[in-house]
């Protein structure tokens, strides 16, 4: 058995990747390949799929949240590895290569709770007082204890929000060498998130992007020198390419204009009542579960949103089954947005309604994924100061409300989740070894590919 360092370096794609040399240069001696993602082409799915080698139909991560109809509440970026069903790899690499094949796994999503030997994971407090305190989870326990005293708190506000940024990825790029050097892990695999938000915010096409791959790429060539120093295998991968939009796609508004969503006003504004909606969308990126409560229901959703604007596609039935989304968590139907567009999930129509949290950064209570959260409002004369008076009276034990995130969808200029229009604008593979070819040409077929190269001597 090789020992094997697996590295996800989200957003790279072939077209990026001459601005990646340290990356690029995996290949020589070995291969690098473009890769078909699943629908949506989202991360926890994507991830899921490279886990299990499953499409979401099989492994039930049908986007990055979804509705849960006993509960009647949508749920975003759940953490339980539990919710992924079907064997993970480092389960069939231990039952392969037997118990000495120890596995880490560093910032993949569902990182909590799984039968992986070690792990780190993004995981704030909250106190009672209203604050988010960053923090992280790991296995071991101490481990959290270990890299904080030597790297600092994880930089949980520059993971996600406005000041994301290449800081957090340098955080997660240091612990996992010191995960490397404690632990040894035989499968060791290691998330980058960086160009993530560069991407969403300006595009792939902004000239800025070049520098911000070559960042990152060094982050990973700092990972590839040390585990190669100890002998493993490298694998690098990406989940998705992001492409240019111009402007968001608003199911929700589409739908309550049919009468088909529930509303109700409340102390925080308007705020949509799942329950009791006949239609409404989990709006994740560039694709969109519609939950439904009957068959009727359903055919007035689809008619309604067949006629919306940046509206591509509506899927139900044999279709939304061939897309591989065919599972009990998807959606009566699913919305694939127009190429230029994102779904947004807003429903109200006068932006003074929009629910008070809609304007802070809160990925638990929205009920889709909001990459305006990337964003200062640029309408709000002196944001930046009004944002660290707020984070001052919070930290004196006052409660204030961190309304700086904008309501203006085309301030968005990338986004993800359709499968690629071209090889090269979607995810890849780089490996290390040419005598290892891959069974497939999906991000499903990456966890064969793992498999395969641990299996050389």
């Amino acid at each position: 058995m090789r020992p094997l360092l697996v590295l996800d370096v989200v957003g790279l794609t072939p077209k990026l990747l001459r601005h990646a040399p340290r990356i690029a240069a995996v290949a020589t001696g070995g291969a690098e390949t473009a890769l078909a993602p699943p629908v949506p082409a989202v991360t926890c799915t994507s991830q899921a799929s490279m886990v299990t080698g499953l499409a979401p139909s099989g492994h039930g991560i049908v986007a990055n949240g979804w509705y849960d109809r006993e509960r009647a509440e949508v749920g975003f970026w759940k953490q339980s590895n539990r919710l992924v069903r079907g064997e993970k790899v480092w389960e069939t690499a231990r039952a392969r290569f037997g118990p000495s094949c120890t596995s880490a796994v560093g910032f993949w999503w569902f990182n909590m709770h799984g039968t992986q030997d070690v792990a780190v994971t993004p995981r704030p407090a909250y106190p009672a007082d209203g604050r988010k305190i960053p923090d992280c989870w790991t296995r071991p326990a101490d481990l959290r204890d270990r890299l904080q005293a030597e790297l600092g708190a994880f930089p949980l506000f520059r993971f996600w929000g406005p000041k994301a940024d290449l800081v957090s990825s340098e955080w997660i790029a240091e612990a996992a060498l010191r995960v490397l050097a404690w632990h040894r892990p035989a499968l060791h695999m290691v998330y980058l998130p960086h160009l993530d938000y560069p991407l969403q915010k300006v595009g792939p096409d902004d000239p800025s992007i070049a520098a911000e791959v070559a960042a990152v790429d060094a982050l990973a060539g700092r990972l590839i020198d040390a585990h190669r120093a100890a002998g493993y295998g490298v694998l690098v991968v990406s989940e998705y390419g992001i492409t240019a939009v111009r402007d968001a796609s608003f199911p929700n508004r589409a739908l309550r204009a049919a009468g088909l969503l529930s509303l109700r006003d409340d102390a925080t504004g308007e705020t949509l009542d799942c329950g009791e909606s006949r239609a409404f969308a989990v709006a994740d990126h560039q694709v969109a579960h519609v939950y439904c409560r009957s068959a009727s229901d359903a055919a007035a959703a689809a008619e309604a949103l067949r006629a919306a604007d940046g509206v591509a596609a509506v899927l139900a039935g044999p279709d939304r089954a061939a897309a591989g989304l065919d599972h009990e968590r998807s959606g009566e139907l699913v919305l694939l947005s127009k190429p230029d567009r994102w779904f947004a999930h807003d429903w109200w129509l006068d932006p003074s309604r929009a629910p008070d949290y809609q304007r802070t950064v809160d990925i638990h209570r929205k009920p889709g994924y909001d990459p305006r959260e990337l964003f200062m409002d640029p309408s709000k004369p002196l944001v930046g100061l009004r944002a660290g008076l707020t984070l001052a009276a919070r930290k004196l034990g006052f409660r204030a409300l961190l309304d700086v995130i904008p309501l203006d969808t085309s301030l968005v200029r990338g986004s993800h989740g359709l499968l690629p229009t071209s090889p090269d604008a979607g995810p890849l593979a780089v490996w290390d070894d040419a005598s290892v070819a891959p069974r497939g040409t999906t991000l499903a077929s990456v966890r064969d590919l793992m498999l395969a190269m641990m299996s050389r001597d």
